[in-house]
């Protein structure tokens, strides 16, 4: 389809754009203008041979006009614009390219965030703000900023390895916001993880790369059964697994088997290799906890952060008991945050203290802004008063 060729192109096309011109926000716009032209023009006169360089064309005559409006320098534009269009380097990949440009360090994660999904996922300012549940405004002041921040940047990943980690960093928020939306009355935001996925695809595969997108497939498996038909939450241990999308596990459980056994080990491998192992489980009852938390306490080590010791307490807890977990919890000294009431009350709960389990359930409840998380959390504490 027409619309599938133009989301490819657009952020190659924004690269040899801005690799001339040297303009990020300029650029975009004149792109933005050629992938209108070509909507309207294709389908009428037909896909062009090359429709890459057609849209290059295009947006670089827009650009030359804008350019010409805005200097009388005629000569050096007409020599620019005459000039062929620089060739990336070898082996350079364009897409990456743009999304290490958007995540450049001078940027704040949510600019980068923003400024992703807009010049690389083709989103609208008014899709990004539907989905963070923010004023399209504030999205759009996020976007020209980040672009005017990035005027004359030019193009030099090789010379900061660490930026790929940051791209990794921001398509990993992308596809957790949509995975569980931290606000709002949608528990999930498939166009952030469809978009999340289909972004990581475009980078080179191998080590940390792969394990991100296996991360990302295997965790995307369970979301068909995540809900049940009134849109209410299902915890893991009762969700029907012959709902889970077979294929997103076998392409995931494949590409961290491959990931694991040729390069080094990093937090999104090992991220990858937890979730296997519950998607791999025939059942809740059969889950190889042992093996799980060998893996967190691997993580713990590589990449320690609160999130990774709280799902580490839990995974204790299902080896060690729950009285064990509470302990293991308490000496955790984790900050305040609804997912640490919400497994306070889980081991509460499953000690026999439901009266301790019910106010933690409400204490969780109060701390999210997600509206399937509180209702789920308040139901947990209603089934417990009449216990």
């Amino acid at each position: 389809m027409i619309g599938d060729v133009l989301r490819d192109l657009a952020p190659q096309v924004l690269t040899a754009l801005v690799r001339r011109y040297g303009d990020f926000d300029a650029c975009e716009d004149a792109v933005q203008e050629a992938l209108l032209a070509a909507s309207q023009q294709w389908p009428v006169e037909g896909v062009p041979d090359h429709p890459k360089g057609w849209l290059i064309t295009t947006a670089s005559r827009r650009r030359i006009e804008q350019w010409r409006s805005e200097t009388a320098r005629q000569r050096r534009e007409e020599a620019v614009a005459s000039a062929p269009p620089p060739e990336p380097a070898p082996g350079v990949d364009d897409t990456l390219t743009l999304l290490l440009l958007c995540c450049h360090p001078s940027l704040t994660r949510p600019s980068q965030v923003a400024l992703t999904l807009r010049a690389v996922g083709g989103l609208t300012t008014a899709e990004i703000a539907r989905a963070f549940l923010v004023p399209e405004a504030t999205i759009g002041q996020r976007i020209s900023r980040a672009k005017r921040s990035l005027r004359g940047e030019r193009f030099t990943p090789s010379e900061d390895p660490d930026r790929l980690a940051a791209v990794l960093q921001v398509l990993y928020l992308i596809f957790t916001e949509g995975h569980t939306a931290s606000s709002g009355d949608e528990l999930n935001r498939v166009e952030l993880t469809t978009e999340a996925i289909r972004l990581v695809r475009q980078l080179p595969p191998g080590g940390e790369v792969t394990g991100l997108l296996a991360l990302m497939l295997l965790t995307e498996a369970r979301r068909p059964a995540r809900v049940d038909e009134s849109g209410a939450l299902v915890p893991l241990a009762e969700q029907d697994r012959s709902r889970w999308n077979a294929a997103f596990i076998e392409e995931g459980v494949s590409l961290i088997t491959s990931a694991l056994s040729t390069s080094p080990v990093g937090p999104y491998q090992l991220q990858a290799a937890i979730a296997a192992v519950h998607d791999e489980a025939p059942s809740s009852d059969e889950t190889d906890w042992t093996e799980i938390l060998t893996l967190y306490d691997l993580l713990l080590v590589v990449a320690p952060g609160p999130m990774v010791t709280l799902n580490r307490v839990v995974a204790f807890a299902q080896v060690h008991g729950p009285d064990a977990g509470l302990k293991e919890l308490t000496d955790a000294g984790l900050e305040p945050h609804h997912r640490v009431e919400a497994v306070r009350a889980h081991l509460l709960e499953l000690s026999g203290d439901l009266s301790g389990a019910r106010e933690a359930y409400l204490a969780a409840a109060k701390g999210t802004l997600s509206l399937p998380e509180q209702s789920y959390l308040r139901s947990r504490a209603a089934r417990l008063s009449g216990s």
